[in-house]
């Protein structure tokens, strides 16, 4: 499907401020929302790309708020640098001769994402096991990070099921999020997709990523925050689904 600019541009700003939104009143969702939104009418690879700077600036930003920033980058070293690993392997599917596989991994993502969050997933792991299960997660969120561009599954469920205090997971989810958008960006750039031109769409992208994120503050006082959450996770599943019956199917 070739899309005239005026008709991309206007794609890519409403997806923008949609996830924006959603991430003014739920916290979360980025990198899913405007992704999912935008690879149903652009290549993954560019909507990848295009979620770079956005999701840097954001994450950043939560990654370094509070005081426990070296307490989590210490602990989560060995998840750090199995996500660099794992995203150096998944940007392959990505950038690859196929991009079906590429939209396809990105529905089943976004599925898997949102029956999570539906059902309310939970899980515990103790101290002995994270151990171990930390590389692990982090060599699969690095790979799904690379494949999709999206780097919260399962990163997202396993940080929670640590019993993490509500501060300490944000701050440790934005560096495993920072990690996974610079793993990921580096990995476009090596494979010639995230040059000069791509890095300056993706910082255009922060006004209407800020604009939707400042209106969701705003509305977040106004709206139950577990009923909008319910409807952003349905949306994600039917994105999701839709995707993989594309690829499928259609």
């Amino acid at each position: 499907m070739t899309l005239e600019i005026n008709d991309y541009t206007l794609i890519v700003g409403l997806a923008f401020l949609v996830a924006g939104f959603v991430k003014g009143v739920t916290g979360m969702g980025l990198p899913p929302i405007a992704i999912g939104l935008m690879a149903v009418v652009v290549a993954p690879v560019q909507a990848a790309a295009l979620i770079v700077v956005p999701s840097m600036v954001s994450n950043v930003w939560q990654m370094l708020i509070g005081p426990g920033f070296l307490i989590a980058a210490r602990r989560f070293a060995g998840l750090l640098v199995m996500v660099c690993i794992g995203a150096a392997f998944g940007v392959g599917v990505l950038t690859g001769s196929t991009p079906a596989y590429a939209t396809l991994a990105l529905g089943l993502v976004l599925f898997v994402y949102a029956v999570l969050g539906l059902f309310k997933f939970n899980m515990h792991v103790n101290a002995s096991q994270e151990r171990w299960a930390s590389p692990l997660v982090g060599g699969l969120t690095g790979f799904l990070a690379g494949a999709t561009g999206v780097s919260s599954v399962p990163s997202a469920p396993y940080m929670n099921s640590l019993g993490m205090g509500k501060d300490e997971l944000l701050q440790a989810l934005g560096l495993v999020f920072t990690v996974g958008t610079f793993a990921l960006a580096v990995g476009l750039y090596l494979k010639g997709r995230f040059e000069l031109a791509a890095a300056w769409e993706s910082t255009l992208c922060l006004i209407p990523t800020m604009a939707g994120v400042l209106a969701g503050q705003k509305c977040r006082a106004l709206l139950s925050a577990e009923t909008f959450k319910t409807v952003f996770f349905l949306g994600l599943l039917l994105l999701g689904s839709y995707m993989i019956a594309r690829v499928l199917w259609l």
